[in-house]
């Protein structure tokens, strides 16, 4: 084999990979190809503000951070992020906890905002001397089933630009463009709607617990997620089609207080200004195989998962790990093993984080035929009294 692999990927003034989306997904792939020697351009159509302070997921796995620690990309991470090793389960008003990470060799969550994430991953990607474009538009992608991929854009000035290259990585979410670039038919595409969703509650409200709060009541799920000292997540479970428009401020904190309350304690849930307010659609989505051609999918353009279980932003920084490796390889000894079995490693872990969020949604949510509820608190009480589905839980919900 020669060294024309690597000499390209050094001395080309063509990027050798293109990516799309600059998510937790598409910045990791960047930054591992840029400490490898290997050229790529990141196209984003938001602004660098819009992406820097998006308020999205916020648990990151043990796997997962000691990912980014190896390549120097946890810095921040280590330093302000919580580590959480507890989750508490409320059942009719009693509260029960589960010490996962005693259960599992000690890991933990570490409790950090994605767009902290971003902050982190874009700052060192541009420190480094990466290549970024913000703001475009109009992403078409070309020749992607051949050697030689092409993308197309309108640059923030409104120019038509240009990029050929050898690969591309569409880690541009699930309504973006990459993804639908794939031919009709060339990949399979399982969708499941979980029947239920959520109302997403973000406010300006130092949290009420030091742990993960699950709380199953007889009007519906709660959750109450952390975010940092000063901001919370919340979640409540809604009719299906409900809107944002129907939950004031005042109905929300009331069905928090009411579905998170505690007997013969003297909890308190803290209040605080909302400031975000957004139904969830609570559905599943994978495709297979996850790339086509020379164009790779990752994150939520290759697969979509429920919040139950806190796994999608996990699923993303190891897709790009794992492509990353395999672009590595193949640039600098030809072997592309990594490759072609991308897709196969990468959905081994969706499909049981998928079983697993599946599992999660069943046991915590009142369905509207009161056997399934019935059923999903049985299984909650199991996991309560069983040290095997104890055991079942801590090892998937803390990450494989």
């Amino acid at each position: 084999m020669s060294n024309q692999h690597s000499e390209w990927a050094v001395q080309s003034n063509e990027a050798v990979v293109g990516i799309v989306g600059a998510g937790p997904a598409g910045l990791t792939l960047a930054n591992l190809l840029h400490e490898a020697g290997i050229a790529c351009t990141v196209l984003e159509r938001g602004t660098r503000e819009y992406i820097e302070t998006r308020p999205r997921a916020g648990v990151l796995e043990h796997r997962a951070v000691q990912m980014l620690t190896e390549h120097g990309l946890a810095g921040r991470l280590l330093e302000e992020a919580d580590r959480h090793g507890a989750c508490e389960f409320r059942v009719n008003g009693e509260a029960f906890e589960v010490d996962y990470s005693a259960l599992y060799g000690g890991q933990t969550h570490y409790v950090y905002p994605q767009q902290d994430v971003v902050r982190d991953l874009l700052g060192n990607y541009l420190a480094r001397g990466g290549d970024i474009r913000f703001s475009v538009s109009d992403v078409e992608l070309s020749g992607i089933d051949s050697a030689s991929p092409v993308l197309t854009w309108l640059s923030a000035t409104g120019e038509r630009e240009r990029l050929e290259c050898a690969f591309v990585g569409g880690a541009d979410g699930f309504h973006g463009v990459t993804r639908k670039s794939i031919p009709q038919g060339a990949v399979q595409e399982f969708t499941h709607q979980h029947g239920i969703e959520w109302l997403s509650v973000l406010a300006e409200a130092p949290p009420s617990t030091h742990k993960v709060i699950y709380a199953l009541h007889p009007d519906g799920f709660a959750g109450h997620m952390l975010r940092n000292s000063t901001v919370s997540r919340y979640y409540l479970q809604v009719p299906i089609g409900d809107s944002p428009d129907n939950w004031p401020d005042e109905r929300v904190w009331a069905e928090l207080h009411k579905r998170l309350a505690l007997r013969d304690s003297d909890w308190r849930l803290t209040e605080g200004r909302i400031i975000e307010k957004r139904v969830l659609d609570m559905r599943s989505h994978v495709v297979e195989p996850m790339r086509f051609g020379r164009l790779y999918l990752l994150g939520d353009a290759a697969h979509i998962i429920t919040p139950v279980g806190a796994k999608g932003m996990n699923l993303a920084l190891h897709d790009a790990e794992v492509l990353a490796s395999a672009l590595i390889g193949y640039l600098r000894t030809g072997d592309d093993s990594g490759l072609e079995g991308y897709s196969e490693k990468c959905l081994r872990r969706v499909w049981r984080a998928q079983e697993f969020s599946q599992w999660m949604v069943f046991m915590l949510h009142r369905s509207p035929e009161p056997f399934l509820s019935r059923l999903g608190q049985a299984r909650l009480e199991h996991l309560i009294d069983s040290k095997s589905s104890v055991g079942y839980f801590a090892q998937n919900y803390v990450g494989p």
